[in-house]
């Protein structure tokens, strides 16, 4: 059976987008490999296993398209609204929380927020399905 390990999206400021998934998440460096001409970075926290690398690559000046086809990552939070209120005072501008409902009940609590490079990050409140 196949075990997921980690996403990889490239960023621009290597520095910045370590910064950034450090105060928005708590993700520290697992690892950091530098090659000629680009530079791989894990970053993961003590929740689990699965890590984000991000791949810097030498001489790209201009953003990365995202193309059409990416969405987001998610991650889950004990408390949504406490985690967004961190977000705000961090200055990391995080979209209002929403919710869905099903038959009458609290499906999902989330908010989005996005990283240097524009890469989309779901925020959910662990509750049902979303643990």
């Amino acid at each position: 059976m196949a075990k997921a390990i980690h996403t990889m999206i490239r960023v621009l400021d290597l520095d910045r987008s370590i910064d950034f998934y450090r105060r928005a998440f708590g993700l520290e460096i697992a690892d950091r490999f530098d090659f000629d001409g680009f530079t791989l970075v894990y970053l993961r926290n003590q929740e689990n296993d699965f890590e984000i690398e991000l791949t810097w690559n030498d001489g790209q000046e201009e953003s990365y398209s995202h193309g059409s086809g990416y969405g987001h990552v998610a991650m889950c939070v004990d408390d949504c609204k406490a985690e967004h209120a961190r977000f705000e005072r961090e200055g990391l501008d995080p979209n209002p929380v929403k919710e869905f409902h099903r038959d009458g009940s609290l499906m999902a609590r989330f908010f989005f927020v996005q990283d240097p490079d524009g890469y989309k990050v779901e925020v959910l409140e662990r509750h049902g399905r979303y643990r």
